[in-house]
């Protein structure tokens, strides 16, 4: 017995002298926790401000959910890289369970938001059901509507809130007012399997797909397999996801840049005249020898700030994080934009400036602190893809346009707006053939 008492008493006093090391944060009130301390509108802006309080890893308490919040390249670099296997897992969401699985005149002021959706959005179309659409197909254009909507649903306040307070699921009808479009999306990529079925030959793979099928038929005799028409469904999803609006969102903010920064926009065009010209198109083999419009878009990314914060991680065991103790199954936000912007690594971290990338003599130069798409072994699995649709994409809008503020209209605002991810504001542009 006495032995029995000395280890649980030992046991206690060894937690309460790593819990006397979890990291501080502000007040929590009862039920409601520390919410009234973050801006969901802009939370990465809202945990930049709070880290300034309480240090590059504090926690909060969301109602009855702990979170802890890491900022800043250093300490996320230490989470990511150094101690990868420690923060690998992913919280639960139990949402997920309720969801069930034109053309312009030149020169005439115009949105540019749908047109560069259609166009990214068809690539990977092109990777999933191996064909691409008209930009005026109704099919198509239904896509693309469902999935802005069902993004803006799955970040939206209530959508957050049913994260924290999970018990508000389990009120009848909720789940489903909420995310009805994230419903219609799951509906219409079934439509399009079904189609797919009908022509799919085992013989042959078309795309991705047919190739996701074909692991199907193999792993019918396989209880518990991974590869199932469920799985089928939202991984595609993830891939419209990754591969279309963060490529199109940072595009958009690409032409607001050029818009705003002229000079900028002169200097990569005389960039691309001299390496491309304007009779063939941009190949990748090209970005070796375009030192400033490899800078000037990777400065897109890094001050457009698409992702702010990152999917949250969770604590596979207990662990430290400098000198905290974090437990094991904790929530881990990462905020990549107090690293994208972190004071102490960029020399104008809050303004456009391409030189970030460039050293002495006008060459690129790849920065450690560059994470828009993550790090470590939960990075973004699209990155590659992402880099070469952005730099084929932008070489060759430039290629062939000069893009203006249109005249009268007034200097459309540089602070984004937080959905799924950081957009600009809508704004008008004009194309103007070079």
């Amino acid at each position: 017995l006495a032995l029995t008492v000395f280890a649980l008493l030992f046991d206690f006093l060894k937690r309460r002298k790593s819990w006397s090391r979890y990291p501080p944060g502000p007040t929590s009130l009862p039920f409601i926790g520390t919410m009234l301390q973050i801006d969901f509108h802009n939370p990465h802006l809202s945990f930049t401000q709070l880290s300034k309080k309480y240090g590059n890893v504090f926690s909060l308490q969301n109602c009855w959910s702990n979170l802890i919040v890491v900022n800043g390249f250093k300490a996320v670099k230490e989470a990511l890289v150094q101690k990868s296997e420690d923060f690998a897992d992913r919280p639960y969401f139990p949402i997920h369970e309720h969801l069930g699985y034109g053309e312009t005149s030149e020169g005439r002021p115009f949105d540019p938001h749908f047109l560069i959706n259609n166009a990214v959005s068809n690539v990977i179309c092109s990777l999933i059901y191996g064909k691409r659409f008209d930009y005026d197909n109704k099919k198509f254009q239904r896509l693309l509507h469902l999935f802005e909507q069902a993004l803006n649903e799955e970040t939206g306040f209530l959508s957050q809130l049913l994260v924290v307070v999970p018990w508000l699921l389990c009120i009848p009808g909720v789940p489903q007012s909420i995310f009805r479009s994230q419903k219609k999306v799951l509906d219409f990529t079934d439509e399009l399997v079904k189609e797919h079925r009908t022509t799919w030959n085992l013989t042959q793979k078309r795309d991705f797909t047919d190739a996701f099928l074909q692991e199907i038929e193999k792993a019918k005799e396989h209880a518990g397999s991974s590869f199932n028409d469920k799985n089928l469904h939202m991984v595609t999803i993830d891939l419209f996801t990754a591969g279309t609006e963060t490529t199109s969102t940072t595009l958009r903010w690409a032409l607001l840049y050029m818009l705003l920064h002229p000079d900028i926009q002169c200097k990569v065009h005389e960039e691309i005249d001299k390496v491309i010209g304007r009779d063939r198109s941009p190949q990748m083999e090209d970005l070796v020898n375009m030192p400033y419009t490899n800078a000037v878009i990777h400065e897109i990314q890094r001050y457009g700030d698409i992702t702010p914060v990152g999917v949250p991680h969770m604590t596979y065991r207990d662990t430290e994080l400098q000198g905290f103790f974090i437990p094991k199954g904790m929530t881990v936000i990462i905020n990549l934009s107090s690293v994208l912007k972190d004071e102490l690594i960029w020399e104008k971290p809050h303004q456009f400036y391409p030189e970030h990338f460039l050293d002495a003599a006008g060459q690129f130069v790849k920065r450690e602190a560059f994470l828009p798409f993550s790090i470590g072994r939960r990075a973004c699995l699209g990155e590659q893809l992402a880099r070469m649709e952005l730099f084929l994409f932008f070489t060759s809008l430039l290629q062939h346009f000069t893009f203006r503020l249109p005249e009268g209209q007034a200097r459309p605002r540089e602070d984004g707006h937080f959905a799924a991810t950081l957009t600009p504001h809508p704004y008008q542009i004009q194309a103007v053939l070079r």
